[in-house]
């Protein structure tokens, strides 16, 4: 049973953000000081990505760990409407899985980020972008 009302509930999910997360801001940063420039959220892209490298043909995602199902601690998955909670990640997995695959289909390179490890380890994060972005 949910601990909250129908209009806490609600209130409480319209704060979720689904651009400009911390993460987000977080690596954007640290690209921009690698040297890096790049376009955000290219709505004529499979999957709308985070970061857009156009002239690399590269684009990264930046996933929250719950919403894109992660298997970490934190996308544990809810206690009460059990149901509606796993068919929702679900659809976000196959989703996620095609974007790719259009993405791929299309000439471009991919990389996700995810929400956990962006804020346990920026440098291997760092590490990770430079070599993707490097990458010929």
């Amino acid at each position: 049973m949910d601990k909250l009302s129908k209009k806490q509930r609600s209130i409480l999910m319209s704060k979720v953000r689904s651009t400009n997360t911390k993460p987000e801001i977080k690596v954007r940063k640290m690209v921009f000081k690698l040297g890096f420039r790049y376009r955000l959220y290219k709505k004529d892209l499979p999957g709308k990505p985070d970061m857009v490298f156009v002239k690399m043909k590269k684009v990264i995602f930046i996933n929250g760990c719950f919403w894109h199902g992660h298997n970490c601690r934190k996308s544990l998955t809810p206690k009460s409407n059990l149901k509606y909670w796993n068919n929702k990640i679900s659809e976000n997995i196959n989703r996620d899985k095609i974007n790719k695959k259009k993405l791929k289909k299309l000439g471009w390179s991919y990389l996700v980020l995810w929400e956990c490890e962006i804020n346990k380890n920026i440098s291997k994060v760092q590490n990770k972008c430079l070599s993707f972005l490097q990458d010929k």
